[in-house]
C-alpha cells in the first residue's frame, strides 16, 4: 500500500517556510505517494490551501490528525516535543535536526521507533549528493538575503555616483567566511556596485573570490584551514591572533560586514570583537548570519537588531523565512530529490538503504535505534599500480640524426652549408641568367621553409601559427624578389616605390613572425607550473 506523505504547519516562531510546494506535492504523486498537508501550512509562503487540493493533495484540518495519518513527515525545523509526542512507531521524518547540537531531541525520537532523516547531515562531498544539499540552497538564500538587509540599514548606495550634488563613494564590504553563504552575499553586493572584499581559512577559496569580482583578504599567517566535508576547521591560537588583527584593519575601513562563519558541533566562532566595533565608522552595518549558533560578533543579539557605538548589528535568525516562497521551493526541490533516491520503484514505498552512503549519511536513527554519526567514509580506491615502471620511448630522429624543433650540429651545418654553396657556384657558372634568378628565390624559400617549420619548437605548432607562418613566409619570399635589383641594372622610380613597398613589407612580416611566436610562448608559460 502507497505511503502517505504528511507536510505539517511549521510552529516555530516567526517561521513562514513550508517543506513541500504544489509543484513539487504534483511529482511526489506521480512518484505513487498519498499526500496530506495541514490546513494553513503554505500561508506564509503564499500557498493557498486551494492549490494544494488542485493538485491532488489532501488538506487536513488539525496537526494531530496529520500526525497520526502519516507514514513518512516533511519538516522544515527540528519537531518540537509536543510533535514528538504525536508521531507514531515505525514513522519516517525527513527535517533539519542538528544531532550534535540536539541530543536529548535525539534521546526523545528514538524512544518514540521511528526513522529520522535529518537533511543537515547530508555528506556534502559526495557529487551525488548535490542535488539533495538543501544546506547549500539554505545558505545561498541567507548571504543573498543578508544584502538586502545590509541596504536596508545602510544610509547610503551600494554603488558609487558622480550626480550633480556630488560624488557618491561606493561603499565599502568585508565578507568574513567565503561558503555558499558568503559567496552568495558577495556576489550580490558586487552586483549592487559596493566595493566587496572577502576572507576565508580555506586558501583554495581565494580564486572562486576573485572570479566573482571581489578581492580576497589573505592572513599573514600559513596554515591549511580546510576541515574537510567542505567546512573549515578550529584554526591554531597564531592564525586566530593573525585573522583578529585583520580583521581589526578591515573594520577601520569597511562600511559593512557580513559574518558568516560556522564550524559544525561548535559555537559560532567570535571574530568581530567589541572594540572592532568601537572603531567603525558611525552608520557602518554588521549581519551577523551566524546569530542561531551565539553569532561571530560579540555585541550580537540573537533575532534583533541592535545600535551599539554607532553600528547597527543584525541578529536575524531566520532570513531563509524572510523569502519563504523562494526558499520553500528550494527545500521542497531538495527533498523531492531525496524521496526519488528512497524510492527507485516509483511504487509509492521507500528503502532507506544503509548500503548507499549518501542515505547512510542523512540516517541518525533507524527504527529507534540511533546510527548518528555515520561511519568515516570510504577513501576512494586507488588504481593498481604497474608491475613495473614504464620504460620511457626514445624520441625519434630525423634522417639528419636530431629530431624535431632541435637545431642541427655546427659541424653537419658548416658540410650542408659547403655543398650548397659549391652547387650553387657550378649552376651560376654554366646556368642561363634568367634560370639563375628563379633559382635563388628556390634557394631562399627552402631556406626560410626550413628555419620557420623544422627548428621551432614543437609546442609552438599550432594551427594558428602555422597558417601565419605560411602566409609570412609567402609574403617575406614575394618582397626579397622584389627588392632585388634588376637584371638590367637600370634604376627608375616606379621600381624604387615598389622596392620601398618591399622593404616595409619584409619589416612588417619580422615583426609579426617574431611576435607570433612570443605571444605563443607566453600563451604556453601560462599552463607550465
Amino acid at each position: 500500500m502507497p505511503l502517505t506523505i504528511g507536510i505539517p504547519k511549521e510552529i516555530y516562531a516567526g517561521e513562514k517556510r513550508i517543506a513541500s510546494v504544489p509543484d513539487v506535492v504534483e511529482k511526489l504523486i506521480k512518484l505513487g505517494f498519498a499526500v496530506s498537508v495541514e490546513t494553513g501550512a503554505g500561508d506564509g509562503a503564499n500557498f493557498a490551501d486551494q492549490t494544494y487540493s488542485a493538485v491532488g493533495a489532501k488538506i487536513v484540518g488539525s496537526a494531530a490528525e496529520l500526525w497520526s495519518g502519516a507514514d513518512m513527515v516533511f519538516k522544515v525545523r527540528a519537531p518540537t516535543t509536543d510533535e514528538v509526542a504525536m508521531m507514531k512507531p515505525g514513522l519516517t521524518l525527513i527535517s533539519f535536526i542538528w544531532p550534535a547540537q540536539n541530543p536529548d531531541l535525539m534521546q526523545q525520537l528514538a524512544a518514540r521507533k521511528v526513522t529520522v532523516l535529518a537533511i543537515d547531515s547530508l555528506p556534502r562531498t559526495l557529487s551525488r549528493a548535490q542535488k539533495m544539499d538543501a544546506l547549500t540552497s539554505m545558505a545561498g538564500i541567507t548571504g543573498y538575503r543578508a544584502v538586502i538587509e545590509a541596504a536596508n540599514q545602510f544610509g547610503r548606495f551600494f554603488n558609487g555616483q558622480i550626480t550633480a550634488a556630488g560624488k557618491i563613494p561606493p561603499a565599502k564590504v568585508f565578507v568574513a567566511g567565503a561558503g555558499v553563504a558568503g559567496l552568495a552575499a558577495l556576489g550580490t553586493a558586487v552586483s549592487l556596485g559596493a566595493i566587496v572584499r572577502a576572507n576565508d581559512t580555506r586558501a583554495e577559496v581565494a580564486d572562486q573570490v576573485k572570479s566573482m569580482g571581489g578581492e580576497f583578504v589573505k592572513v599573514d599567517y600559513e596554515e591549511e584551514g580546510s576541515g574537510g566535508g567542505g567546512y573549515a576547521k578550529v584554526m591554531s591560537e597564531g592564525f586566530q591572533a593573525a585573522q583578529r588583527a585583520m580583521y581589526a584593519q578591515q573594520a577601520k575601513d569597511v562600511d559593512i560586514i557580513i559574518t558568516t562563519a560556522l564550524i559544525p558541533g561548535k559555537p559560532a566562532p567570535k571574530l568581530i570583537t567589541a572594540e572592532m566595533v568601537q572603531s567603525m565608522k558611525p552608520g557602518s552595518v554588521i549581519v551577523d548570519l551566524a546569530g542561531e549558533q551565539g553569532g561571530n560578533c560579540e555585541l550580537t543579539v540573537p533575532g534583533e537588531v541592535v545600535v551599539r557605538h554607532g553600528v547597527t548589528i543584525v541578529g536575524y535568525t531566520d532570513l531563509p523565512s524572510r523569502l519563504s516562497k523562494q526558499s520553500s521551493t528550494l527545500y521542497a526541490t531538495n527533498l523531492l530529490r531525496l524521496t526519488e533516491e528512497l524510492c527507485k520503484t516509483k511504487d509509492g514505498l521507500i528503502n532507506v538503504n544503509m548500503e548507499d552512503e549518501a542515505i547512510r549519511g542523512l540516517t541518525v536513527i533507524k527504527d529507534g535505534e540511533i546510527t548518528w554519526p555515520p561511519p568515516a567514509p570510504k577513501p576512494p580506491a586507488t588504481p593498481p599500480q604497474a608491475a613495473k615502471a614504464a620504460v620511457p620511448m626514445p624520441e625519434k630522429k630525423s634522417a639528419h640524426g636530431h629530431g624535431p624543433g632541435e637545431p642541427m650540429p655546427a659541424g653537419k651545418l658548416a658540410v650542408v652549408f659547403g655543398i650548397g654553396a659549391a652547387l650553387f657556384w657550378l649552376i651560376g657558372a654554366f646556368a642561363p641568367a634568367a634560370f639563375l634568378g628563379h633559382f635563388t628565390v628556390f634557394v631562399l624559400a627552402c631556406f626560410v621553409g626550413y628555419m620557420v617549420v623544422w627548428n621551432v619548437t614543437p609546442a609552438l605548432h599550432t594551427p594558428l601559427m602555422s597558417v601565419t607562418n605560411a602566409i609570412s613566409s609567402i609574403i617575406a619570399i614575394g618582397a626579397l624578389v622584389q627588392i632585388a635589383p634588376p637584371l638590367s641594372g637600370v634604376l627608375n622610380r616606379p621600381d624604387d616605390w615598389i622596392r620601398g613597398l618591399a622593404f616595409v613589407g619584409i619589416v612588417l612580416t619580422t615583426i609579426n613572425m617574431f611576435g607570433g611566436f612570443a605571444v605563443t610562448r607566453r600563451m604556453l608559460a601560462m599552463f607550465r607550473k
